[in-house]
């Protein structure tokens, strides 16, 4: 790929920069054994993952009828956030932010996270320095970055090619094609290898070999 080209790099999160893909198959099987149900391996947890998170509970087999979407989601998040502290940064992470600051390329965050822990975590790792914005959501329901995405990509105001978006899931490749930016995606994070192979994007398996290609 082209350094060059970008003027700015739009990453998501959880799952590509925080390393939280083990906390979020762990605080699941919490959820489905207090439910006596059967509970999923890291491997299937990567394959029925999906967006809207929605979906994600119906494949594992959860009720989400009625308000126990409301139920499963506040415990879910209460558990995570309870936990959070227990997952750090990819390997790599660092150095792919700077070097992306190096270059002087604008860099944002765009995550299914709530706003409010967003930036509480990106300043717990001390990384403020990195972006220019933190865009997150209003609620805990990780239902789709599709709007925020659209938004931060008109006030960006850049043309199309000039913005990469990184992440490591199919809707990750579903924002940046619609907001008409190049996508990147990262096979270690919360979806499968082959779910990602599906998506018109450039595939890499860690931020290390991430690193790798723009280094040389």
């Amino acid at each position: 790929m082209n350094l060059k080209k970008y003027k700015h790099i739009i990453w998501d999160w959880n799952g590509t920069l925080f390393e939280d893909v083990d906390l979020c198959c762990s605080i699941m099987n919490g959820i489905l054994s207090r439910r006596n149900m059967s509970r999923i391996t890291f491997e299937k947890y990567k394959e029925v993952f999906t967006f809207p998170v929605i979906e994600y509970y119906k494949r594992v087999g959860l009720d989400v009828s009625g308000k126990n979407w409301e139920i499963l989601s506040n415990e879910f998040i209460d558990e995570y956030e309870a936990r959070k502290d227990e997952c750090g940064l990819y390997e790599k992470a660092i150095d792919i932010l700077e070097l992306f600051k190096s270059k002087g390329i604008k860099q944002s965050v765009l995550s299914a996270y709530s706003q409010h822990t967003l930036e509480e975590m990106i300043n717990r790792f001390e990384l403020s320095q990195y972006f220019i914005r933190l865009v997150g959501l209003d609620n805990i329901y990780a239902a789709s970055k599709l709007e925020n995405g659209i938004l931060w990509m008109n006030e960006l105001g850049h043309s199309e090619g000039e913005v990469l978006l990184i992440g490591d899931t199919v809707h990750d490749c579903e924002v940046a094609n619609h907001i008409k930016a190049d996508s990147l995606l990262i096979s270690n994070g919360h979806q499968t290898k082959n779910e990602l192979l599906k998506c018109n994007a450039v595939l890499v398996d860690n931020l290390k070999e991430l690193l790798n290609v723009f280094e040389s």
